[in-house]
């Protein structure tokens, strides 16, 4: 009886995540800070050098047939072009539903002051859209969707674009992920809802305090606006310590809480962690999200002494 419930609770959420209904669609991450291009297309080539993120992220513990999402990504600089490229690759799972992400990201950016930069990036990929109706039957062959309306290989292009604009302490950036509104399902299966992709527009910013010559600290935000939905926001703050280890906290409105951590083990390579205790109505079913981050950096000349903390 557990397991039919929980299964469907999961179709439950599963339906309302990529439906009209709620309409949050696209995945997101407590380390965004840290994965921004997945956030920001214009952000490519931003740190001059390349840089590889391998990010996994297990949300809602315990909880059967939910959210699972893998990113992989790779952005770098082309020469002194001002020219950045980069490639985002996201494994996304939730109940029935499985999509995979491949978009590839391009920037230019142009030198404003003495110590400004402001890029413009745009994306252009796709999806691929799968959804098994089957994983919504029970033990006891309660069949709850017909498995006759499942999706294989739904191709769904994306196109999206960005600005983003930085200083060495400071960072400020609006995007929008996918400007096509496109129906995830037909009209005429069993589901009787059509989803439709609507319009993300995520704000983000920072600013790094120099607190001494050993700590920097490091509040920043997102804001998700998609209409007919609630606003979502994130804040975060985080101190580096030694330029070796980080700590933070981070808080997304009316959703979750979390703490971060990070270590510096080499000059090229950072591990970064988050856990987020679900404050929703959701805590009672699970017992948290783990968050694990890779983050290798190809220097093209000898490391900064002091790099960016963004």
């Amino acid at each position: 009886m557990k397991s039919l419930l929980l299964k469907r609770i999961v179709l439950l959420i599963s339906i309302c995540y990529i439906t009209d209904a709620i309409s949050q669609q696209d995945p997101h991450y407590t380390q965004y800070m840290l994965n921004t291009m997945s956030v920001n297309p214009a952000y490519v080539g931003s740190k001059g050098h390349t840089v590889i993120t391998a990010l996994g992220r297990t949300q809602w513990v315990g909880f059967e047939g939910a959210p699972d999402t893998q990113n992989l990504s790779y952005d770098t600089s082309i020469g002194y072009s001002r020219l950045g490229i980069g490639i985002n690759l996201v494994n996304d799972k939730l109940g029935p539903s499985h999509e995979t992400y491949l978009d590839g990201n391009v920037s230019y950016t142009v030198q404003t002051g003495d110590e400004g930069n402001l890029a413009f990036g745009l994306k252009l990929g796709g999806r691929l859209l799968n959804v098994d109706w089957s994983l919504g039957r029970s033990r006891d062959n309660d069949q709850i969707f017909d498995p006759a309306n499942n999706i294989v290989n739904k191709f769904l292009p994306t196109v999206g674009a960005g600005i983003y604009y930085h200083e060495p302490q400071w960072y400020i950036g609006l995007s929008v992920p996918n400007f096509l509104r496109q129906e995830h399902y037909d009209a005429t299966n069993t589901v009787e809802e059509t989803a439709v992709e609507r319009l993300h527009y995520f704000l983000i910013a920072g600013y790094v305090f120099d607190l001494n010559e050993n700590i920097k600290f490091k509040p920043a935000a997102l804001a998700k606006l998609v209409f007919g939905a609630p606003l979502s926001i994130d804040v975060s703050a985080n101190f580096l310590f030694n330029e070796k280890f980080r700590v933070g906290a981070a808080w997304r409105w009316d959703d979750s809480v979390a703490v971060l951590a990070g270590f510096q083990a080499s000059d090229s390579l950072h591990i970064g962690y988050a856990f987020d205790l679900t404050t929703s109505n959701y805590n009672v079913a699970n017992s948290g999200t783990h968050e694990v981050l890779l983050r290798y950096e190809i220097f093209k000349q000898a490391r900064m002494k002091s790099p960016r903390f963004f």
